[in-house]
């Protein structure tokens, strides 16, 4: 009998701890479906990844009902992702300003008579350099004297983003072409682009020779293996920290992240320089991409000082928290963060487009 009250007592207690289980799983389950987590998606120019990603853990760590979701792409592909594959996005950044008026402004969102977006800010800027490792080829020679020559040997891999996709990319063309002027010698170009690939990428000149435009065929593909072409600069990154190329076009801010050597180029071709603007004009990009027929106003790309800008969609699904994401941004933590890894950003952004909108948002920095 003894046994019998000692298992029916054993009884009503695992039954009562399994209710109370029950019920507290049930409780966490409602508090969760109370609160979900607002998913916030981020599209933006791969050489931003690595501040972006700081920005992001401190973001998450004030609004922790936020999910920070970053992705990283060519620029050109970043803003493609929304006016061509049809995905949403609630803020993008791109590494070249004019990408967002030149292809947002005048494209209408589907059953809808706004734009994709009305307004940008310019906050942030860079400067282009030939990353390398103590391992790569010559790299006791190379300078911003001779990086040219060193390039042209037989035996010395190089890369850069794919053009088409990457503002990165027809900035490295830019870069060449202005060498020609810079070192007087109109051998650079062919030597470095237009033999290794096949179709071939040309330059027109004026009839002064002060202005060029540089024509990138529909198919952008090397001949050998002596040029790389990857779809984002960054992704150049790990093929140079492998030896797998010798040396790369990215940004300052890229090398610098990843502790890679690099050679500064002179501002005159660097596209780093406010004071070079008009010397950079001189070149333009014209593209043969057939999906750019569509576009007009992305099938020529104009040397300009390098300027990141981002905006907020007119689309985006969470409005109110992106515009919480750009302010933090833009603030002094953030902009802190940015400094910290090598990413120069403006004390004020610039803005431009809509400027009811921007009010209305009242996007508050400082």
């Amino acid at each position: 009998m003894r046994y019998k009250s000692l298992f029916l007592l054993f009884a009503v207690f695992l039954i009562g701890g399994l209710i109370c289980g029950i019920i507290h799983s049930v409780n966490q389950v409602n508090q969760n479906e109370e609160t979900p987590k607002a998913k916030l998606r981020i599209l933006t120019a791969g050489s931003l990844m690595v501040p972006l990603s700081e920005v992001e853990k401190a973001f998450e760590g004030e609004h922790p009902e936020v999910d920070v979701e970053i992705e990283g792409h060519g620029s050109i592909q970043v803003i493609r992702h929304i006016i061509d594959l049809g995905e949403k996005a609630d803020v993008i950044f791109v590494a070249d300003y004019s990408l967002i008026p030149d292809l947002m402004f005048n494209r209408k969102m589907p059953n809808s008579t706004l734009p994709y977006a009305d307004w940008y800010a310019k906050f942030s800027t860079n400067e282009m350099v030939i990353a390398f490792t103590n391992k790569s080829k010559y790299a006791n020679e190379i300078s911003s004297d001779n990086w040219y020559e060193i390039l042209a040997r037989k035996d010395v891999k190089f890369g850069f983003s794919d053009p088409v996709l990457d503002a990165c990319g027809y900035r490295t063309l830019m870069l060449i072409q202005l060498a020609e002027g810079y070192y007087n010698n109109r051998t650079i170009f062919e030597t470095l682009i237009s033999k290794n690939f096949n179709p071939t990428f040309f330059v027109e000149s004026d009839e002064g020779d002060s202005n060029y435009t540089i024509y990138v065929p529909q198919k952008v593909n090397p001949k050998t293996d002596k040029v790389v072409i990857r779809r984002s600069s960054i992704l150049l990154t790990p093929l140079i920290e492998t030896n797998s190329i010798d040396y790369g076009f990215i940004y300052l801010s890229v090398a610098k992240q990843h502790g890679l050597n690099y050679i500064k180029l002179p501002p005159e071709i660097n596209l780093g320089s406010e004071g070079q603007t008009d010397n950079y004009k001189k070149v333009r990009v014209e593209f043969q991409f057939h999906r750019f027929e569509y576009i007009p106003a992305v099938k020529t790309r104009i040397g300009l000082p390098i300027e990141y800008a981002l905006t907020i969609p007119n689309n985006t699904p969470h409005k109110k928290v992106a515009i919480e994401f750009v302010e933090f941004l833009l603030s002094k933590k953030g902009r802190e963060l940015f400094y910290k890894n090598y990413q120069k950003i403006y004390e004020k952004p610039e803005m431009f487009g809509n400027t009811t909108e921007i009010t209305e948002m009242r996007l508050k920095v400082g």
